[in-house]
C-alpha cells in the first residue's frame, strides 16, 4: 500500500470516523444551504416568464418573500456551519498538538541530538494545521459542493441537454488539469514543511546563541545562512504558486470558453423560440451554481494537499519507536538500594563505529564513581548508560540485579537526580526552577535545599529573593548561580542515583568551596557517577575510573592511581601545574 494510500486511512480513522457525527450534520447544514440557493434562479424563471408579463403584483410579493427567506436560510446555515465546524477543526488542533508534544517527550534522547529544536517546535506547532481543512469546512464543503453540482446539473438537463453538455466537456478537461496538478503539489507541500522547520530551527539557534554571534562578529555569515534557507522556501512557494496559478488559469479559460458557448447556443434557441428568456436566465444562474462548486472545490483539493503534507509527517513522528517500550520494559522498581553494575557493556552511535569497548565495574549502593580521561574517551557516554538515556548495543547496565534494559523508564528516573555542565534553567523565578522536579514539595522542603545548595548566598542580596526573575536560560545569573540552583534542585528530587556531569566546570574558587560542601550532602547515601575534568574535585571518590578511547585502562582510589604513575597520574600532575 502507498504512503499517501495510508496517510488518508490514517487520517480517516483518527480524526474523521470519531467526528462523524459532527461532519454529518455539517453536510446537511450545507446542503440546506445549497439547495436554499436554487431558490434564487428557479424563481428568476417565473417572474421573467409568468409574473412580469401577467403584471401580476401579489405573485410578486409571495415571490420576493420566498427569495428573502432562502437567502435568510443561507445566512443562517453558513453562520451554524463555520461556527461547529471551524471551532471543532481548532480543538482538534489543540488536541493534536498536545498529543505530538507528548510523543515527542517520549522519543529517545538520540532523536533529539539529530534534530534542530526550532524544527521540532514546527512540527508541534505548524504541520498539525491542515487538519483544520479535513475537519473544519474544507472537507465538508467538497463533498456538499460536489452534492451541489450533481444537483444542479441534473436540473440543467432537464432544462436543456445539448447545453449542458457542451459545459461539461470544459469542466471535464479542468477536473482532469486539477487532479494532475494536486499530485504534483503534495510533495512540493511536504518538502516545505521541511524547509520552513530547517529555517525556524536555524533562526532559534541564532536567537539562542547571539551572544556567540555578536562575540565573533558573526552577524552577517547567520543573516547568509538565513537568506538561504529563505530563499530555498521562496523557491518552494513558487513552485506550488505556479500550480496554483495554472488550475486558476485553467479554469478561467475553460470556464469562460464555456459561458461563451451558453451565450451562443441560448441566444440561438431564444431565436428560435425554443427557450424562453426566463429559462436562459434561469439556466445561466444555476451553470453559475454548478461551476461554483467545482473552482470552489480546486481550491479546497489544494488546501487538503497541503493538510495531508502535514500530517505524512505527523503520521511519521507518531509512528516512531518509543524510548519507554511498554512491550520490552515490563519491570517497575519500587525500592531502590542503589547498586549498579555495568556488564562487558559496549555501545555504539553509529554502526561499526563503537565508543565503549566492554565495559565491567560495580557502583555500590551509596559510592560515588568518579569518571575521568581525555576529551571524547566515553566519560558522558557510560554516564548516559546509567541514567537510561542510552541503551547499550551489548552487554548490560543492572539495578540491584535487574537489567535496565527491561525497567520501566519512569519508575527508574523517580529515583535518578541530574546536574549537567550547562544545565537547563527555565525563564521564571528561582524558586520555580527549584521546585521543578517537586511543584508540590513543602517550603520546608524547598529551604532545606536552597541551604543545602547555598542558593542562599546569593539570593539574601537580590531584592526578589527567590522571587528573582533569571531570564531565558538563566542569563540573569553567573555560572556558579545557575550551577548552585541546579544542585538545589537535585537535592529537592532527593533521588537515589545522581549524575554530576562536570557540575564544578562553571564556578570560581569561592563558589567551588560552597559547591564542594554542597555535593557532598548530595552525595550522602546515594550512588553517584562523577564526570570531571577538575580532578581536585574527585579525590574522595570511592572509586576513579580511567577511560581513553573507549575502554578503562586504569581503576581505584586517588592515593592508588597516584602511586601507579599511569595515566590518572599524568593527568592530576598536569593540572596541578596549570
Amino acid at each position: 500500500m502507498s504512503k499517501t494510500k495510508v496517510t488518508y486511512s490514517w487520517a480517516f480513522k483518527e480524526f474523521i470516523w470519531p467526528r462523524k457525527k459532527i461532519i454529518f450534520i455539517g453536510l446537511i447544514l450545507i446542503l440546506i444551504r445549497s439547495l436554499a440557493a436554487l431558490v434564487l434562479p428557479i424563481a428568476s424563471k417565473n417572474l421573467i416568464d409568468v409574473i412580469i408579463p401577467s403584471k401580476d403584483m401579489n405573485g410578486m410579493y409571495w415571490l420576493l418573500l420566498i427569495v428573502f427567506l432562502s437567502i435568510l436560510v443561507q445566512a443562517v446555515t453558513s453562520f451554524t456551519l463555520t461556527k461547529i465546524l471551524s471551532v471543532e477543526a481548532q480543538k482538534l488542533i489543540s488536541i493534536l498538538r498536545t498529543q505530538v508534544q507528548r510523543k515527542l517527550l517520549k522519543l529517545p534522547i538520540a532523536y533529539f541530538d539529530n534534530n534542530k529544536s526550532g524544527a521540532l517546535v514546527s512540527r508541534v506547532m505548524t504541520d498539525v494545521e491542515g487538519v483544520r481543512n479535513l475537519v473544519g469546512t474544507g472537507l465538508v464543503q467538497l463533498i456538499g459542493g460536489t452534492i451541489t453540482a450533481i444537483i444542479t446539473m441534473v436540473l440543467l438537463i432537464q432544462m436543456n441537454a445539448l447545453m449542458t453538455v457542451f459545459v461539461l466537456v470544459p469542466v471535464g478537461i479542468f477536473a482532469f488539469i486539477a487532479l494532475k496538478a494536486f499530485a504534483y503539489i503534495r510533495p512540493v507541500f511536504r518538502e516545505r514543511g521541511k524547509i520552513n522547520a530547517e529555517v525556524t530551527g536555524r533562526l532559534t539557534e541564532t536567537l539562542n546563541g547571539v551572544r556567540v554571534i555578536k562575540g565573533f562578529n558573526a552577524e552577517e555569515q547567520e543573516n547568509k545562512i538565513f537568506e538561504s534557507g529563505v530563499e530555498k522556501l521562496f523557491l518552494n512557494v513558487k513552485r506550488s504558486l505556479t500550480a496554483t496559478a495554472f488550475i486558476t488559469s485553467s479554469s478561467t479559460f475553460l470556464l469562460g470558453l464555456a459561458s461563451a458557448g451558453i451565450m451562443g447556443i441560448g441566444g440561438y434557441f431564444i431565436m428560435k423560440d425554443t427557450m424562453t428568456v426566463g429559462d436562459f436566465i434561469s439556466f445561466t444562474l444555476l451553470l453559475g451554481f454548478m461551476i461554483a462548486p467545482i473552482v470552489q472545490m480546486s481550491n479546497i483539493g489544494s488546501q487538503l494537499s497541503e493538510a495531508m503534507a502535514g500530517l505524512d509527517r505527523t503520521q511519521e513522528l507518531m509512528n516512531m519507536p518509543e524510548e519507554d517500550d511498554e512491550d520490552i520494559r515490563t519491570i517497575k522498581i519500587n525500592e531502590v538500594t542503589g547498586n549498579i553494575e555495568f556488564e562487558n557493556v559496549s555501545f555504539s552511535y553509529e554502526e561499526s563505529k563503537e565508543v565503549l569497548h566492554d565495559i565491567t565495574f560495580s557502583a555500590p549502593s551509596g559510592s560515588v564513581t568518579a569518571l575521568v580521561g581525555s576529551s571524547g574517551s566515553g566519560k558522558s557516554t557510560i554516564a548516559g548508560l546509567a541514567a537510561t538515556f542510552l541503551n547499550p548495543v551489548s552487554g548490560k547496565v543492572t539495578l540491584d540485579g535487574v537489567d535496565l534494559a527491561k525497567v520501566n523508564l519512569s519508575s527508574f528516573r523517580a529515583n535518578l537526580g541530574v546536574v549537567l555542565q550547562d544545565d537547563f534553567l527555565y525563564e521564571g523565578t528561582i524558586r520555580e526552577n527549584i521546585l521543578f522536579p517537586r511543584p508540590n514539595a513543602s517550603e520546608e522542603e524547598l529551604v532545606a535545599a536552597v541551604k543545602g545548595a547555598y542558593v542562599n548566598e546569593f539570593t539574601d542580596r537580590f531584592e526578589e529573593g527567590l522571587e528573582t526573575v533569571i531570564g531565558e536560560r538563566g542569563v540573569k545569573l553567573s555560572g556558579g548561580q545557575r550551577q548552585r540552583i541546579s544542585i538545589a534542585r537535585a537535592l529537592l528530587a532527593n533521588p537515589k542515583i545522581i549524575i554530576l556531569d562536570e557540575a564544578t566546570s562553571n564556578l570560581d574558587t569561592e563558589s567551588e568551596s560552597f559547591i564542594q560542601k554542597s555535593l557532598q550532602e548530595l552525595m550522602k547515601d546515594r550512588t553517584t557517577f562523577v564526570i570531571a575534568h577538575r580532578l581536585s574535585t574527585i579525590q574522595k571518590a570511592d572509586q576513579i575510573l580511567v577511560i581513553e578511547q573507549g575502554n578503562i585502562v586504569e581503576r581505584g582510589k586517588h592515593d592508588e592511581l597516584i602511586a601507579k604513575k599511569g595515566r590518572y597520574f599524568d593527568l592530576f600532575t598536569y593540572q596541578s601545574r596549570i
